[in-house]
C-alpha cells in the first residue's frame, strides 16, 4: 500500500514508521548474541593468562547513539524546520486579503522624475487609476520615448547632451478602490 500526501511531515512520519517496523521486526526486541565459538577460546584459555573482565554496559541514564536516537533528535527539530501550519480560517483570511477586486485600465501618463533622477511610475499609475475613478494603482506596462527640442532639426548643428531627454509613461495599470 502506498500513501501519498503533499504534507512533508506526513511523508516523513510514514517513512520513519516503515523503517521502525523493518528494523524492529514488528515489535520484537533486538538481542545481541555472543560471537560463534570455533573451539579456539578453549585452547586460548588453557595457554593464555586470564584476560581482564569485559567492560560493563553503559549506565541506563547515558545516551546510547543509534538510529532510533538520531530519529528522535530529528523529531525534536521538526517544529523549527517546518513552517507553522495555519488553520483553515487563517488561510481563507489570507486569500481574501489577496483577492481584492481590481481592474486593469489603459492610458498614457508620464512618470515624473524623482529626486534621484529615476522615473516614479507608482505616482503615474495612481494618476491613471484616479482619472478612471479608482483610488490607487500599480503599473503593469510602461513605455519610454525620447523627447528632443527643435534645435536638433537644424541642419549642421552638433547635438548637445541636454537637447533630448527620455520620458517614461505608464500605459496600463491595475487599479483598486
Amino acid at each position: 500500500m502506498m500513501v501519498r500526501s503533499g504534507n512533508p511531515a506526513v511523508r516523513l512520519g510514514t517513512l520513519i514508521s516503515a523503517l521502525l517496523l523493518l528494523l524492529g521486526g514488528g515489535g520484537a526486541a533486538w538481542t545481541q548474541s555472543a560471537p560463534p565459538s570455533l573451539g579456539l577460546q578453549e585452547q586460548r584459555a588453557q595457554t593464555a593468562p586470564p584476560s581482564p573482565p569485559a567492560p560493563s554496559a553503559p549506565p541506563a541514564g547515558e545516551e546510547n547513539p543509534g538510529l532510533i536516537n538520531e530519529m528522535g533528535k530529528l523529531f525534536d527539530k521538526l517544529p523549527s524546520i517546518l513552517p507553522p501550519i495555519k488553520s483553515p480560517g487563517q488561510t481563507m483570511n489570507d486569500l481574501s486579503r489577496l483577492a481584492k477586486p481590481s481592474t486593469m485600465v489603459s492610458g498614457r501618463v508620464v512618470c515624473p522624475v524623482s529626486s534621484n533622477g529615476a522615473p516614479d511610475c507608482k505616482q503615474a499609475a495612481d494618476q491613471l487609476c484616479q482619472g478612471k475613478g479608482y483610488k490607487e494603482g500599480k503599473s503593469l506596462n510602461a513605455d519610454s520615448a525620447e523627447k528632443c527640442s527643435a534645435k536638433v532639426l537644424i541642419p549642421g548643428r552638433q547635438r548637445k547632451p541636454d537637447d533630448c531627454r527620455t520620458d517614461t509613461f505608464v500605459t496600463s495599470a491595475l487599479c483598486q478602490n
